[in-house]
């Protein structure tokens, strides 16, 4: 339903003759309205004709894993470069859009782009809202959680705090730089994170 590429693209593989057409999540789909639009409604509608996986079983990282299992479907989200933020159980196919520089470009999502992104988190929410992720996604995380009334935690790794208004920055300490993220929310769920620093 979605992947990659700003305008649709279709590449195929000579052994298998696969053919795959990629589109963004608000490019118009075949059905008319966009492909945002259509993963809504079917994730609205009984039944899961297509086989789609709920958003943490995208990622082959177990922290997705541990997260839906310590606190339920329900409650872990994830910030998809493509999507928004989205809860766990989520239907969602398989794509591959992120904010990260080192990307390719094909697969990035810049700045300037527009994403209608969706925000599936209750805006009236008074619960406290945590976030493990890399400083471009941040931005993201502040825009599509201003609604929140509870409080909302970014833990950061890089040397200069990323920008998010209304939130509580805290630096996680750790060596390593790549995925750090995945350190960062296992640790919380060890319980040796503490998110009530002044």
């Amino acid at each position: 339903m979605a992947g990659p590429s700003r305008s649709s693209h279709i590449q195929s593989s000579p052994r298998l003759q696969l053919v795959f057409i990629y589109a963004r999540p608000d490019d118009t789909s075949d059905a008319g309205g966009t492909w945002r639009d259509q993963l809504l409604d079917y994730n609205a509608s009984p039944g899961n004709n297509l086989g789609l996986l709920p958003a943490f079983e995208l990622y082959e990282n177990d922290i997705y894993r541990a997260l839906a299992k310590q606190f339920g479907l329900g409650n872990p989200y994830i910030l998809s470069a493509g999507w928004g933020l989205i809860n766990a159980a989520f239907l969602t196919p398989a794509y591959d859009i992120t904010f990260s520089p080192q990307a390719e470009k094909f697969v990035r999502q810049r700045k300037h782009d527009r994403f209608h992104d969706l925000s599936l988190i209750p805006g009236a929410t008074r619960e406290q809202v945590v976030c493990f992720a890399s400083k471009e996604y941040v931005p993201l995380f502040a825009a599509l959680t201003d609604t929140v009334r509870g409080e909302r935690i970014v833990f950061y790794n890089s040397v200069t705090q990323p920008s998010a208004p209304g939130c509580k920055l805290i630096r996680f300490e750790t060596r390593g730089r790549t995925n750090w993220q995945y350190k960062c929310a296992a640790a919380f769920l060890s319980g040796r994170l503490v998110t009530d620093l002044a």
